[in-house]
């Protein structure tokens, strides 16, 4: 029989494998930009909102909020550099006023992360208190990651 633990941990290395590939599904893309030299169309908006979305739940999996988290801590960390490295070529290839509204949006981000885990910290006092307000805040950002792309084919097909 295997115990709970064991199931758990193999469940939990099946799912970064799977969502390392969603994290590496945009790499034709960035092929295609890095050939071409320039961004063209395409938005930094979903690669903005899956790293948000890894630096909460980066922040969800440190011991001070989520103790034992490895595996989300390892899956989300790796988010967090593959998406520097999409958002760097995105900055790389980009015009001037890409590159402005991109880092306007790196800002708030930051600036976001940085109030979440001030406040998170001084405010709350128990695991389970920042487990759930981190968690809830990530659930809401796992929503906004998977929701991006649509928002932009969206905007843009009310463009064209």
């Amino acid at each position: 029989m295997v115990s709970t633990e064991a199931a758990r941990m193999t469940v939990g290395v099946l799912g970064n494998i799977v969502a390392l590939f969603l994290f590496l599904s945009p790499v034709p893309t960035f092929v295609q930009i890095w050939k071409k030299g320039s961004v063209e169309h395409y938005s930094p908006a979903p690669y903005l909102a899956t790293l948000v979305n890894c630096m909460v739940w980066t922040f969800y999996s440190l011991p001070m909020v989520h103790p034992n988290s490895t595996l989300v801590l390892t899956i989300n960390g790796a988010g967090i550099a593959i998406e520097l490295t999409y958002l760097i070529i995105f900055f790389i290839f980009s015009d001037r006023k890409k590159r402005l509204k991109f880092l306007l949006g790196l800002l708030i981000e930051l600036i976001f992360i940085s109030v979440l885990t001030s406040l998170v910290l001084t405010l709350t006092h128990s695991h389970k208190e920042r487990s759930l307000i981190v968690g809830i805040i990530g659930i809401l950002f796992g929503v906004m990651m998977y929701a991006s792309p649509l928002v932009v084919m969206v905007s843009r097909s009310t463009i064209y």
